[in-house]
């Protein structure tokens, strides 16, 4: 195969052991709301790993831990969900490569639904959810547990798969917690919460509010060493005599 015929995204998974099952997408966005949600819900509920996905145009990075590479974009599942989770965030030309690809990975399967998680940022200290789905009746589903957005515009990966979702008649539901442009674990509690309502996950929160509790005491340190520097007074080197 020559380098041209190299596909742009290649999934790499093992079949859905069911059909119906419904699709959970999170990447860094805003907030990275999104990938912190799915990657909490995965960990408490015990996802398996069964693939990957890899292109040519991701950004050359992998995360580790304890010294262990993980592929930057990853395919989880458990009973009949199923889970996409990447560190990265995807550039904007080639948002309809990655939808695609990922539609066509599912299609065989039959999906119940396609749920992307991503963040929105707003001038509100509240952290409410906002919900928009491909058709008015999956926003009934949701009730009073997501504000509707009632008009203007989403973009990026989420959009993309939405879009795409709507063109092919697959279910597809959209959840923004609102947050700010920093990462913002209580924002992605909020999301979860909407989650445990959807399918009745009872996904227990509080780690998530401990990890928001943790970051936020560390902006607070933060901004009183700031506050404590900008205080001192400026000390200036008296200036040495020049010879020569």
């Amino acid at each position: 195969m020559t380098p041209s015929q190299i596909p742009d995204v290649i999934v790499q998974a093992r079949p859905l052991t069911s059909e119906g099952s419904a699709i959970l997408i999170g990447f860094p966005g805003s907030g990275l709301v999104g990938s912190i949600a799915l990657a909490y819900m995965v960990d408490k509920l015990g996802f398996e790993s069964i693939g990957t996905m890899t292109s040519k145009y991701f950004p050359p990075m992998a995360m580790m831990s304890e010294g262990v590479i993980a592929v930057p974009v990853r395919i989880y599942e458990k009973d009949k969900f199923v889970a996409i989770l990447a560190d990265i965030p995807i550039h904007p030309q080639i948002c309809y490569e990655v939808s695609n690809a990922i539609l066509d990975w599912v299609a065989p399967f039959k999906v119940s639904e396609v749920v992307t998680l991503a963040g929105i940022i707003t001038n509100e200290p509240e952290k409410r959810v906002f919900s928009v789905a491909t058709e008015k009746a999956l926003l009934d589903r949701l009730g009073d547990s997501a504000i509707r957005l009632p008009i203007g515009s989403i973009s990026g990966i989420a959009s993309s798969i939405l879009t795409e979702c709507k063109i092919r008649g697959i279910p597809g539901i959209g959840l923004l917690g609102e947050t700010i442009n920093a990462p913002d674990p209580r924002a992605a509690a909020k999301t979860v919460e909407v989650l445990n309502m959807l399918y009745d996950l009872q996904i227990e929160t509080s780690g998530l509010i401990e990890q928001a509790e943790e970051i936020e005491a560390q902006m607070h340190r933060l901004a009183e060493d700031v506050q404590t520097a900008e205080e001192q007074p400026v000390r200036k080197e008296p200036q040495l005599p020049m010879y020569g």
